[in-house]
């Protein structure tokens, strides 16, 4: 039988619909996907886009260690951007955030995205 948790935390972004910040299942955690908000404004963060891929992390390690883990025990992460020519630059952040070895990866160019964000990161993790 799966043992289920709903993961909630006041340092993430509350959703912003029909969703939970992220579900644990067993030892595996379903990171909902982030955008880059403050999340005590609910707005998004001032700056280009190397400001909203490090918000979005922050957000990410918020709700990862909400669920007793960290940004080391994710093993697949989905990369949703609205201009795929930032890749290079999800490239140099995710190499401030995570050490080798590196998770699986998806990367996919979107038309657009929540509140006009434009990148959003979900995953999943393994504790």
């Amino acid at each position: 039988m799966t043992n289920k948790a709903i993961i909630h935390t006041d340092s993430a972004p509350a959703a912003i619909g029909t969703y939970v910040q992220a579900v644990k299942a067993n030892n595996t955690v379903y990171l909902s996907g982030q955008i880059p908000l403050d999340p005590e404004t609910m707005a998004l963060v001032d700056g280009d886009i190397g400001a909203q891929i490090n918000q979005v992390f922050k957000n990410l390690h918020a709700v990862c260690e909400a669920s007793g883990g960290d940004l080391s025990n994710i093993v697949k992460l989905n990369i949703f951007l609205t201009d795929l020519s930032h890749f290079p630059v999800v490239n140099e952040i995710m190499g401030q955030h995570f050490q080798e070895p590196f998770p699986a990866r998806a990367a996919i160019g979107v038309n657009e995205l929540p509140k006009g964000a434009q990148v959003e990161i979900d995953g999943i993790l393994v504790i």
